[in-house]
C-alpha cells in the first residue's frame, strides 16, 4: 500500500484510490473545504450500514451527499457481526476488521474502475478512536490512501460546552469508557466509546462532567455539572436516548476541580 498526498492522489492515476474524509460529528458545516473538494472528486462513496436501529448514522451521511456532492454514488454495505462482549477483546476486534476489510474491499473493486476513487466517510476524525485506517491496511488489493481531517467529537464537545479543553500546565487525556470501568483515573481526560455509564464508577466529590451526545445535529443534548449531582440523571438520559434513537453517540469530558 503506497500513502501519497492529496495533489498526487488525484494525478497520478495509476492504481484506485481511497480518500477517507473526516466528516465531524454528523453536521454537514463541519466538513472542511478540503473535504469537500476530496468528495467531489470520488467516484463513488463507500458506507457501512449497521442495521435499522442505527439507521440514522446512514442517513446523516446521505445528508452531507445531497449537500455538497448530490451527484457521487452511494454504495453501502452491511456491517458483519460484532460480539459486543467477547472472552478475548483483542482477538475479537482483529476478526471483526478483518471481515469489514473483506466487503469493504469487495465494494471498492466492484464498484470502481483500476484508477478510480472510493471515498469513506468517517465521523470525526480518522486518526482517533476510528478503525477504518485498520481496516484498509488488510486489502489484498492495492490502493493509494490519502486522509482528509475532520473536526473530532472533542472539539464538538469543548465547543458546545464552550470550554478550554486543556488546564494550564496540565495534561489533557482522551481514554475510553472501557479504561475507566477498568481503573483509569486522571485530573483532567475525555472519555470517548463509553457503552455505558463509566463515569458513576469513576467520580470524586470534585469530579465536574461536561456530557453531549448528538453533537452538531438536530438532536444535540448537553449536560454539566458536577457528577455526584448529575451522573445518574445523565446514565439514565443515555438509556431513555438511545432506546429513542436505536443509537447514541456521546462523549464527556471529567475534570477534578479540586
Amino acid at each position: 500500500m503506497v500513502y501519497t498526498g492529496i495533489k498526487e492522489l488525484f494525478e497520478r492515476g495509476i492504481m484506485r484510490r481511497i480518500a477517507i474524509i473526516g466528516i465531524g460529528s454528523g453536521n454537514p458545516q463541519h466538513l472542511t473545504v478540503e473535504g469537500v473538494a476530496t468528495l467531489q472528486q470520488a467516484d463513488v462513496v463507500i458506507a457501512i450500514d449497521k442495521g435499522e436501529e442505527k439507521h440514522d448514522l446512514l442517513e446523516l451521511r446521505k445528508e452531507i451527499l445531497a449537500t455538497h456532492s448530490p451527484d457521487v454514488p452511494l454504495v453501502t454495505v452491511l456491517d458483519p457481526p460484532r460480539d459486543r462482549k467477547p472472552v478475548d477483546y483483542q482477538a475479537e476486534v482483529q476478526r471483526w476488521h478483518q471481515a469489514r476489510a473483506e466487503v469493504v474491499e469487495r465494494a471498492v473493486v466492484e464498484n470502481t474502475p483500476e484508477d478510480g476513487t472510493a471515498a469513506i466517510l468517517v465521523w470525526g476524525d480518522p486518526s482517533l478512536y476510528d478503525s477504518t485506517l485498520r481496516v484498509i491496511e488488510r486489502f489484498t488489493t492495492p490502493v493509494d490512501v490519502v486522509v482528509i481531517p475532520g473536526i473530532t467529537a472533542v472539539q464538538a464537545l469543548t465547543a458546545a460546552h464552550r470550554i478550554v479543553l486543556n488546564r494550564i500546565g496540565e495534561e489533557i487525556v482522551i481514554t475510553t469508557g472501557r479504561q475507566l470501568m477498568d481503573g483509569a483515573r486522571h485530573r483532567n481526560c475525555v472519555v470517548m466509546l463509553d457503552g455505558g455509564a463509566a463515569w458513576l464508577t469513576a467520580y470524586t466529590p470534585y469530579t465536574y462532567m461536561w456530557w453531549g451526545a448528538y453533537l452538531g445535529t438536530d438532536k444535540e443534548v448537553l449536560r454539566s455539572g458536577y457528577a455526584h449531582d448529575i451522573g445518574a440523571e445523565v446514565a439514565a438520559l443515555k438509556t431513555r436516548l438511545r432506546k429513542e434513537h436505536g443509537w447514541i453517540m456521546d462523549i464527556y469530558l471529567l475534570r477534578e476541580l479540586n
